[in-house]
């Protein structure tokens, strides 16, 4: 098992707070990158939060304490920018700018700096608050979410900082690639509305409003959504004919062979699923269709599903996490504590 992990010798700076940049960087770190944290005399306001919240976003990191809007502070960055490969910001656009945290201000320390802004709209698209929950209410998500009949609602974790973290991450990683320096330009906003991608195209191209429907079943396949049991709650996705023959065979269920029948028959269908489902519990459902290849499973909560995944926690001083997504071979992380604030430095 080799230990240096394929970003070894990467260094990146990170202007970051609470979740999309700290968690950008953290995935860079886990895979070996050298990140540094620059935080104001008061850190990272994510400290305030909890402790295991901090941890959770920061194992890994360096920390320098530094003042960027002081002279002294500036200077301090260009020495550090100046041997670094990349620097990921997210703060507002105005504050980016007036800290001086683009690539046009810093390149006169480093010509081959990436530097990556996180921001809610955009680096021109001004300073509107922009919190993971406000931009899935603002871009759709909140919309499609939730039972018909009842309010919109959101997800339960933030999908939208999470998902802008990994995008940032690899816009990074692909003008370092590049071998040249630039200014990388990553929104939530604009994240958001493309992972809505089929929703999108069917709006676009043939004039087809995305509609919430209740157990957030698909727009497209039936019968794939949440299933009530005769205990518990079963999630079933159904995305073709085979895996519809199969579940008809185990279920007792006849009829709707093709997936056009079914989905012009969606409530037909979804009757015949819903008594037929009846007859047994979500886990016993989940134990009999898996083996045949059907894509289902009993809907568990997250202490229960960490406790079926004990290979995904890891320890960072401390800390019980949950590690990296990213399986490489031949390469484990080292799960190191996240810093104290200034512990590198300042």
């Amino acid at each position: 098992m080799s230990s240096a992990g394929p970003l070894a010798g990467i260094r990146i700076l990170e202007v970051g707070t609470m979740l999309a940049g700290p968690y950008a960087t953290m995935m860079l770190a886990d895979l070996g990158a050298e990140v540094t944290k620059l935080e104001p005399a008061g850190g990272d306001i994510s400290r305030q939060v909890s402790e295991s919240y901090f941890a959770s976003l920061n194992r890994g990191k360096r920390s320098i304490r530094i003042e960027l809007g002081s002279e002294q502070g500036r200077a301090r960055l260009g020495e550090l920018v100046a041997r670094s490969h990349a620097l990921l910001v997210n703060l507002k656009p105005s504050a980016i700018r007036r800290l001086g945290l683009t690539y046009d201000a810093l390149r006169r320390w480093n010509e081959h700096i990436v530097c990556v802004a996180i921001t809610g709209y955009g680096l021109t698209g001004g300073d509107d608050p922009a919190f993971d929950y406000v931009i899935q209410a603002s871009a759709g998500v909140a919309a499609l979410t939730g039972d018909p009949a009842g309010p919109p609602t959101l997800p339960g974790y933030s999908s939208a900082d999470n998902s802008t973290g990994l995008t940032a991450a690899l816009g990074l990683l692909a003008q370092i690639v590049s071998g040249r320096g630039g200014q990388v330009d990553v929104s939530l906003f604009e994240v958001v509305l493309s992972q809505l991608n089929y929703h999108a195209a069917a709006y676009l191209n043939d004039g087809k409003r995305p509609q919430r429907r209740p157990h957030g079943a698909h727009s497209y396949y039936v019968p794939a959504q949440i299933f009530p049991t005769a205990g518990g709650h079963l999630a079933l996705f159904i995305t073709h004919d085979g895996f519809w023959k199969a579940f008809a065979a185990e279920a007792g269920v006849d009829g709707f062979e093709t997936m056009a029948d079914r989905v012009s028959r969606r409530a037909e269908v979804l009757a015949v699923v819903t008594a037929a489902l009846a007859a047994d519990t979500a886990t016993g459902w989940e134990a009999r269709l898996r083996p045949l290849g059907i894509p289902a499973a009993a809907v568990r909560d997250l202490p229960e599903a960490l406790d079926t995944s004990p290979d995904t926690v890891v320890t960072a001083g401390e800390f019980r996490l949950v590690g990296s997504p990213i399986r490489i071979a031949g390469y484990e992380p080292r799960y190191a504590p996240p810093p104290r604030l200034g512990e590198h430095g300042g």
